[in-house]
């Protein structure tokens, strides 16, 4: 009886597949000419129609030293795509009656606390998840620091408003983490726990993870690579940020991923069981925060949408007269996007281990325009990579001419030991300057290390951070006593205690 089952689920996978042979062909083309332009190592794309994968293959390698190739398990980040399994988690607890989407984030969270007494006050569930709460970026706390979320957000509550509640956009990974701990406080299980039992393990994704440790006990991942000016492609150390894990610390494999988006096409349906209410599932795809600005993504140079907003973990405009929901995932040296036309019944996920990887871009509206509308006469993967290219043209001749523009006969208007001391900015943490053996380090809340040479002047640049291959200036300033009293770094200014 088995043997039989697996030979009828085989037939209907081939004759799915066959259903679509000339468009999964033409994908498949582009694909491969797209990693090539791009110099991808390795990648992994899936598309479902109707509910059912009808295109998954992957590419290349997950290592450009070891040469591994990767497989359909091979785990990659979710980054950012994370966000909507959050969202549908809270939504699990909003169909549990365990709370509602409009109930005050202190009513289950009292620890719960902002800079702005109102805002804190005020803020309610689906705020955390909209970017419209009036609050700045802040990357800056988890990225320079090892702190537990716990810290981190208090950190945060110490950061000053950017514009009124509600009242504009701005990305916000932490508020993310807060979810995390919204999830945790009313389900009593940490949110990757109850992601687990609540949407991976009945869509049996058994190879998603949601925490660092867990990528390297399960083994096949890939590793990052970065697209450096100035070496070629290289790798880069991987990020784990456990601390704000809920707004994007997922990994899974594209096999996974296709269990993923058959459910999400299948509106929070899979195999039968429902997952999420109709009513919560529609939800999380409303729009809530409108994402004003052109450019937000380079992309709308070419797609022209005449709208755009944020859902509940979903970016959202208009494509072809149809409502796309998409988000993308960036982590150093890793990149993912997912998409879904929910009126079309066609969703796709693309999986990469290039920083800037803006193929998955092109896969994404290729993928939309064969197998949603029949047509597959736009050439996506050269508009976009001709539109990148001139990104990465500017990006050298700046580099080139922050070079050229550089006076080496200069010399600082300090003896070096003078900069040598502890700098403080809160809530962002410290940074410690030492000399040793002639040689000046800079070490940021005892976590990031680099080392530092003169530039001119009162400049000095580090080393290359291995994550994103980029260095960073420090300028030093000293008061009317000449004494050496601030570092100024990235538009921050730390001062010496």
């Amino acid at each position: 009886m088995r043997i039989k089952l697996s030979i009828v689920l085989l037939l209907i996978a081939v004759s799915t597949f066959g259903q679509f042979s000339d468009q999964n062909k033409e994908l498949d083309q582009m694909i491969k000419q797209g990693i090539k332009d791009w110099k991808i190592p390795g990648m992994a794309v899936t598309v479902v129609k109707d509910g059912e994968v009808v295109f998954l293959e992957t590419y290349g390698v997950k290592d450009q030293d070891s040469k591994e190739k990767v497989d359909k398990e091979t785990l990659f980040t979710m980054a950012s795509t994370t966000k909507a399994m959050v969202a549908i988690s809270i939504g699990i607890l909003v169909d549990r009656g365990k709370l509602n989407w409009d109930d005050k984030v202190r009513d289950h969270l009292p620890s719960f606390k902002l800079n702005d007494s109102y805002t804190t006050a005020d803020a309610r569930v689906k705020d955390l998840l909209t970017h419209n709460l009036g609050l700045p970026n802040a990357d800056f706390l988890w990225i320079i620091d090892s702190l537990s979320t716990d810290e981190t957000l208090e950190k945060f509550s110490q950061v000053e408003s950017a514009y009124p509640l509600r009242g504009g956009y701005t990305y916000q990974n932490i508020m993310y983490a807060v979810a995390g701990k919204l999830i945790e406080e009313v389900s009593g299980q940490h949110w990757s726990e109850f992601l687990y039992e609540n949407l991976l393990k009945p869509l049996g994704l058994e190879r998603t993870v949601s925490l660092g440790k867990q990528i390297f006990e399960k083994g096949n991942y890939a590793t990052p690579h970065y697209d450096d000016f100035e070496e070629g492609v290289v790798k880069v150390p991987m990020m784990i940020f456990d601390q704000v894990g809920a707004a994007g610390m997922n990994w899974a494999s594209i096999e996974d991923m296709g269990n993923y988006m058959s459910f999400l096409v299948n509106d929070g349906i899979y195999k039968g069981d429902t997952l999420v209410l109709p009513s919560t599932f529609n939800f999380l795809f409303e729009p809530q925060s409108f994402v004003g600005g052109a450019g937000f993504y380079p992309t709308q140079q070419l797609t022209k949408p005449n709208w755009m907003t944020y859902g509940l973990g979903w970016f959202q405009h208009d494509y072809r007269g149809e409502k796309l929901d998409f988000h993308t995932g960036s982590i150093s040296g890793l990149v993912a996007l997912a998409g879904i036309m929910r009126d079309k019944n066609t969703a796709v996920y693309v999986l990469a281990n290039l920083d800037h990887a803006e193929l998955r871009h092109a896969v994404l509206y290729k993928a939309m325009d064969l197998y949603a509308f029949d047509d597959g006469s736009r050439d996506w993967h050269q508009e976009i990579f001709d539109l990148y290219s001139g990104f990465r043209n500017s990006q050298i001749e700046r580099l080139d001419k922050w070079k050229a523009d550089r006076d080496p006969n200069t010399s600082p208007s300090f003896e070096i030991e003078a900069v040598v001391g502890t700098y403080m900015l809160e809530p962002y943490g410290k940074v410690v300057v030492s000399l040793e053996e002639g040689k000046l380090t800079m070490v940021m809340n005892d976590f990031l290390r680099y080392d530092l040479s003169h530039w001119q002047f009162n400049s000095f640049v580090t080393n290359k951070d291995p994550r994103w291959r980029s260095r960073m200036t420090i300028n030093f300033s000293q008061d009317a006593n000449g004494d050496v009293t601030k570092l100024e770094m990235g538009g921050d200014t730390f001062i010496k205690q």
